[in-house]
């Protein structure tokens, strides 16, 4: 049996210029972190004693026979591509999926990283992350970025940097006290609903030219506010410019806010936040606030109807927590397709 862990991630600055389409052309740049909520993979072997040869368990359960008959577009995709078989998976996570915390790729990346551990291989995390990006946006088709599957891979606080050549890694080398300053003044709120990020990927854009120029100067942000976290002067500059890169965001679309989330982001600012961004490419999911400490009191008042999740950065990115080596006799297996 195996238990991978993986977390999932906020971005901050750069959001959108993570898409192929962009970064081709422009190059891009993400600045995230992962945090301590996760989702939890359980991978092992069916025991050849039912009458189906897989059991996938998460938001529902399915039993089949074949893996073509999976309906869970990220499990049979992957099972096809590492070539695995009669396998019994179960999904959990601390969060909800589809809330713009890279949930879809956190599972991605924490079940590849199962089934290699499965195989008894190691695999590292720009391999998972490259894997995971493959996956998701050419076998299962899905609209988005890379960037997500890049974040939970690696784990921490990181610049993301996207060229024509593909991508590096480069951590934010921030101060214990910087780090925990950000953490104290960061403020995390749920929705309360959620949408798929392929789908607000697929919407369109009305004007081209005004996009490019919008995700341009979201580019610029990134090294803004990196100068501000690592020369630690200052962090409130940090929640204004988070203020100024949600502006820039919501100008992009119609759908990547909502006249609800419009009015709930004025609620936390009037109330006292600095500044703020819905997380995700936008519709739902989580608001997080930038708030100084003062001011917190104010804010959990004010956003009393949502729930409030408090966090901690982590540092791990996606790991293997459990691994006990089993025997499969793949030879006597009955074929799948």
């Amino acid at each position: 049996m195996i238990i991978t862990k993986t977390p999932f991630r906020m971005s901050f600055f750069g959001g959108g210029t993570d898409m192929p389409d962009f970064f081709m052309e422009n190059n891009g740049a993400i600045l995230s972190a992962t945090f301590n909520k996760y989702c939890y993979v359980t991978l092992r072997h069916l025991p050849r004693f039912f009458n189906y040869t897989s059991e996938i368990v998460y938001s529902r359960i399915e039993r089949v026979n074949s893996t073509g008959e999976i309906e869970h577009p990220l499990v049979r995709n992957i099972m096809r591509f590492l070539k695995m078989h009669e396998l019994r998976i179960n999904y959990e996570a601390d969060l909800p999926a589809r809330s713009g915390l890279g949930t879809s790729s956190s599972f991605a990346v924490g079940l590849l990283n199962a089934c290699y551990a499965l195989k008894g291989k190691y695999v590292d995390k720009k391999r998972l992350a490259d894997e995971a990006i493959y996956v998701e946006r050419t076998l299962c088709n899905e609209a988005g970025g890379w960037q997500d599957q890049i974040a939970v891979s690696f784990g921490g606080f990181n610049r993301i940097n996207f060229s024509a050549d593909g991508y590096d890694v480069a951590p934010l080398i921030l101060s214990h006290d910087v780090k925990n300053d950000l953490n104290r003044k960061l403020m995390l709120f749920f929705t309360g609903f959620t949408r798929l990020s392929s789908e607000v990927q697929k919407e369109g854009f009305p004007n081209s030219a005004d996009k490019t120029a919008r995700l341009k100067e979201m580019y610029s942000l990134v090294g803004e506010a990196e100068k501000i976290l690592v020369s630690g002067h200052s962090l409130d500059d940090f929640g204004r410019l988070l203020d100024y890169t949600w502006s820039l965001k919501r100008g992009i679309s119609s759908v990547v806010s909502t006249n609800f989330i419009d009015r709930l982001y004025q609620t936390g600012r009037d109330a006292g936040a600095l500044g703020g961004k819905l997380l995700g490419a936008g519709g739902g999911g989580f608001l997080v606030f930038y708030v100084p400490e003062e001011n917190q009191g104010n804010v959990l008042k004010a956003m009393e109807n949502l729930l409030y999740v408090p966090f901690e950065f982590e540092s791990g990115g996606t790991k293997t927590i459990y691994y006990d080596t089993e025997h499969y006799d793949s030879e006597t297996r009955v074929e799948d397709n």
